[in-house]
């Protein structure tokens, strides 16, 4: 059997396992169903350390080789820039659609919440003190803070929060290197591309548990929540899917179509696998190495390219979480009765997207950015108690448009650098 038919088959009976258990096996009536959840924890929390235990190196080492590639006169200046355009581009499509969603089928008119309870829910409240403690720093400490003074310890909080600052790290030190380094045979270059290549073999020996990783991860999700989670916040939920799936197959369907001249659903066809380890896992992090093999194996993109932006777009491009947060801020927004302005609203556009490539590419990584977003336009923060509860199937779900965004985006790259860029970029650094 095909691997991409192992995950799905795993995906498959863990919702289906998992929803038996939850209605016919309660943990309460059936102990031993305790013992089953562990087991499950264990070969899902296991698989997924030793994927993340790679994500560093794999993650320093593609961005700068990238990087030193794209620098040493191929087009470094024309891969960045056209792959921040299409960032912006798509990021600031899925907002818009969110925003146009959210206000045609207000999801959040006329519910009934105790709201009064919120607030004292304890995971509204250590959300609130993560954004507390970011509130009291000065607007450049932001900026100061890509930075980083210690690359190494940097790298050793990646997944706290440090993560964009290594990538600085690793995008100043890669061009660095294209400007000392003539030689391709370089030592250098031979340990970084040595790293990378360890780190792809670690990850496909981890690829042969991920039948059964995903089949646990999955099984323990729908265990624990069963199909009646998305009851009480169901039309909220209903309009992130919605929302997603008009991205997915509309906006980045019209993409591929137009600008890279590739069939929408044969392109999504070879990225299934992608898709189901990005569902599974929650994490665009975790997805990296498996995104970065499908890129350059099955797409059959350039290396140079496909590295730089999906390594890059692991946390900068973030089209789903940007248009999630559009549609939590304006649910919330009618839940709570606040009547935005065309002005709020543009306010919300514009700080998703800013939010949607600042934010971490981790499980639960965007929640601290809405309260942000919910603080500026005068909403009651702790009203994001009420999507907790679905937050970790949407951000499953958001997940998956994350990582499909960085894939296309490229897809869009490499079908509009050309080789005369290329030549263009050689010749400008020949003559600086």
């Amino acid at each position: 059997m095909k691997q991409h038919n192992k995950l799905l088959l795993g995906f498959v009976l863990g919702v289906a396992l998992g929803l038996f258990g939850y209605y016919n096996l309660p943990q309460a009536s059936f102990p031993f169903m305790k013992f089953v959840t562990e087991v499950c924890s264990f070969v899902g929390a296991f698989w997924l350390r030793i994927i993340f235990m790679v994500v560093v190196p794999l993650l320093v080492t593609a961005l700068m080789m990238g990087v030193y590639e794209l620098g040493a006169g191929r087009g470094l200046g024309k891969v960045a820039g056209k792959s921040m355009s299409f960032t912006l581009l798509l990021s600031s499509l899925a907002v818009f659609v969110s925003v146009g969603l959210t206000n045609l089928l207000k999801p959040g008119v006329g519910s009934n919440f105790d709201l009064s309870k919120l607030a004292e829910n304890a995971s509204v409240i250590a959300i609130q003190k993560n954004v507390a403690a970011a509130a009291n720093k000065p607007w450049y400490q932001y900026f100061v803070d890509l930075v980083p003074q210690n690359p190494i310890d940097s790298a050793a909080r990646a997944f706290g929060g440090e993560i964009i600052a290594l990538m600085v790290f690793a995008l100043i030190f890669g061009y660095a290197l294209s400007l000392v380094i003539q030689d391709e045979d370089h030592p250098m270059l031979k340990v970084l591309n040595a790293i990378f290549e360890a780190s792809l073999k670690v990850i496909a020996g981890a690829m042969k548990l991920a039948p059964y990783a995903i089949f646990s991860l999955v099984f323990n999700t729908t265990y624990r929540l069963g199909a009646g989670f998305l009851a009480n916040v169901a039309a909220f939920a209903g309009v992130v899917v919605l929302g997603l799936l008009i991205q997915q197959f509309v906006v980045y369907g019209a993409c591929l179509k137009l600008i890279a001249r590739t069939s929408p659903f044969e392109f999504f066809k070879q990225c299934k696998e992608v898709y189901v380890y990005a569902f599974s896992t929650a994490s665009s992090n975790a997805t990296l190495p498996v995104a970065l093999n499908c890129a350059e194996n099955v797409l059959k993109l350039p290396p140079r390219i496909s590295r730089f932006v999906l390594t890059i777009g692991a946390s900068a491009n973030q089209n789903g979480t940007a248009l999630f947060e559009g549609v939590v801020v304006l649910f919330l927004a009618q839940v709570y009765g606040v009547n935005l302005s065309l002005e709020s609203q543009l306010l919300v556009v514009l700080m998703a997207v800013l939010a949607g490539v600042g934010t971490a590419g981790v499980p639960g990584g965007s929640l601290p950015l809405i309260v942000i977003l919910l603080n500026q336009v005068g909403i009651p923060p702790e009203g994001i108690g009420l999507i907790l509860g679905v937050d970790r199937f949407l951000d499953m779900c958001r997940t998956t448009l994350n990582v499909s965004g960085d894939l296309v985006i490229a897809k869009l790259v490499s079908s509009t650098v050309t080789v005369t860029d290329a030549e263009m970029d050689a010749e400008e650094a020949a003559r600086s």
